[in-house]
């Protein structure tokens, strides 16, 4: 539960600082690069101490028994860590490849509206990334 009030903490912090400079653009500039890489340290120092505290600690002898074997580790909060990651970042993925052949296409249309039907197909291009994300995920969430 720690962890998710902690990154929850950390987007909304990221989200509250985004209006503020969206708003105060003359002090932006070199805080939000300060910010900016806080949070990344914030985040990987997170996820990097749910890693080692969520991997089984215990070893368990093997004992000959005529029941089957019941996995005693807890492996389902690292497969979905991985999961959301897997889905996570290639939304990002996506968002970023989108908003860079969006803002091309734009340009190219509003100088040759003809061109709308192939720029349209680089987008959708770019939005397959995250298609590929959910398809991972589903993988993922099946072996769990």
């Amino acid at each position: 539960m720690a962890y998710v009030v902690s990154l929850f903490v950390l987007v909304f912090l990221t989200v509250v600082s985004g209006f503020y400079f969206s708003k105060n653009p003359e002090k932006s500039r070199m805080f939000a690069k300060k910010v900016f890489a806080g949070n990344i340290v914030l985040f990987v120092m997170i996820m990097l101490f749910a890693f080692i505290t969520l991997t089984p600690t215990s070893a368990f002898a093997e004992t000959h028994t005529t029941t089957p074997a019941v996995d005693t580790t807890n492996n389902t909060g690292l497969g979905l860590i991985g999961a959301a990651l897997a889905t996570g970042l290639a939304a990002v993925g996506a968002g970023v490849g989108v908003g860079m052949v969006g803002a091309a296409s734009v340009g190219a249309i509003s100088e040759k509206p003809e061109l709308l039907g192939k720029t349209l197909i680089y987008v959708g291009l770019a939005e397959g990334i995250a298609i590929y994300g959910l398809i991972v995920t589903i993988m993922i969430l099946g072996r769990i």
